[in-house]
Order: C-alpha cells, then structure tokens, then sequence
C-alpha cells in the first residue's frame, strides 16, 4: 500500500444511532475533506473498506459492532445464477444509456417518488433536491449515470463510481411500480457487465450486513469476496466478525467540531 495513505488525517464522528441496525451505536471515520482524492487514492482506500457519499470518503468504525463488512463481486468469475438470468431476460426491452448527469427534473422526480415509495422510513425521506444533488454529484470526476428506459421513458438510474480496479456502485433508484422487473437486482447485474466491458476486475457493492435484510441481499451476487481481518476473502460460509478489526495506516483526529 502507499506510503501515502499513513499521511492522511481520517476524523471520527460522535457516536450516534445506527441507521441499519436497531439499538446500535455507529462510529463513521471520514478522510479529511481537505485531502485531495485522486482516482489512484480513492482506489487505495476503497481496498480499505472506504466509500464515497457526496463529497465524503467514509468507513463505519464502530466501538462494539463489526456487522458493516466491505463486498465485492470479482467480475470475471461472476456467473448469474437462474433467477438472476430471468431477471436478465425479463429486462432486455430496456435501454442502458450513459449520461453525464442526473440533475434534470426527469431523474429527480423518479428518485422523488422512489424514496416515497420505498423508503418513507428512511433517513433521506422527505426528497430533497439540494439532497440529492449533494449525495449524487460528481465531485470526484469519475461518477458514471446510467439510465434505464422503456419507450423513452425513464423507470431506473444507476450511479457508480469508476477507479483503476473496478466500479463502486454507489446508489439505484427506479420506478417502485415497475417491481416485478427486479430492478434492484437488474442493476447489479448491468453494473457487473459494465464493469466486465471496461476491463475492470471488481464491483464495489459496499457493505454486507448479516442482519439487516436491507444489506444482506449482497450474498446472491456470487462468488463475492468480504474485507475481514484487513484482508479480501472469499465468501463461502457465514463468516465470524466479533474478533476481526481492519488496521488502517492513517492518522486519527477523533470527534472533529
């Protein structure tokens, strides 16, 4: 790893509620917004465990709680399984467009009513524009849109990130009507062929969560390789986590004001 990664400041947030498991308490670190993010760095740290989210590069650093573990999907080994390749087929009436941006009132409206319909209990419901705006930009000049379309009209976006070793998928939202397209699952599965195309050797999938069935869903992409012990490891039994912390060579400035 470089040398460089053991000059950056990383900051930890005051503890606060989890938002995946009920009755924890979450710690985040985030890399100091000062820092320079290039595609090179932000590759390093995303082997670390790191994601993006708006202009934050972060990493749950919990006190008593070890359940957010990084995934990822090795491209070149991924094969759909059977429902996955009905998924597959079932939405080959759509169209994968690559766009520059999703700030046009068409996507927003569709996340509006995604977040509406799907997740009103959720920290980003009400919709907000600046929100989303923030949350999905390109601050880092490598966020890649793809949309979804039926006839012209838009049902699905997809956002990720691009770095030298593969895509990170970093949001999906789509028409909560159109659920028997399985769009959640159509995504990965666009992203994972993205990827393949590039050349690229990962899918970023963020973090796997044993109980949170929001998070959980991850395992059905296969094989699919988890960060624990500071190491990648391949998915293959239900993985003990208690003990396994990640050592990260990077200095701590804890609970910025």
């Amino acid at each position: 790893m470089s040398a460089s990664l053991r000059d950056i400041k990383v900051f930890t947030t005051f503890p606060h509620d989890c938002s995946y498991l009920q009755g924890q308490e979450a710690t985040t670190l985030f890399i100091d917004p000062r820092q320079r993010i290039t595609e090179s760095l932000y590759t390093q740290l995303s082997l670390l465990g790191f994601r993006r989210s708006g202009d934050h590069i972060y990493r749950p650093h919990c006190a008593r709680c070890n359940a957010c573990i990084a995934a990822r999907v090795p491209v070149s080994e991924f094969t759909m399984s059977k429902s996955q390749r009905r998924v597959w087929q079932r939405n080959q009436d759509l169209e994968v467009e690559l766009c520059s941006s999703i700030f046009d009132d068409e996507s927003y409206n569709l996340y509006s009513r995604y977040i509406e319909g799907r997740h009103a209990d959720g920290d980003m419901y009400p919709p907000d524009r600046d929100q989303y705006q923030s949350f999905l930009n390109n601050g880092l000049g490598c966020t890649r849109y793809f949309k979804l379309r039926k006839d012209e009209q838009l049902i699905g976006v997809l956002v990720c990130d691009e770095m030298l070793d593969g895509l990170s998928a970093i949001y999906t939202f789509y028409d909560p009507t159109e659920q028997q397209r399985s769009l959640g699952t159509y995504g990965v599965l666009v992203e994972i062929e993205q990827a393949r195309q590039r050349q690229l050797d990962y899918l970023y999938l963020g973090y796997w969560i044993q109980d949170c069935t929001k998070m959980s869903y991850k395992t059905r992409f296969q094989p699919l390789e988890l960060l624990l012990g500071g190491e990648w490891q391949r998915y293959e039994k239900l993985p003990s986590v208690s003990d396994q912390q990640q050592s990260l060579p990077l200095h701590f400035v804890d609970n910025p004001r």
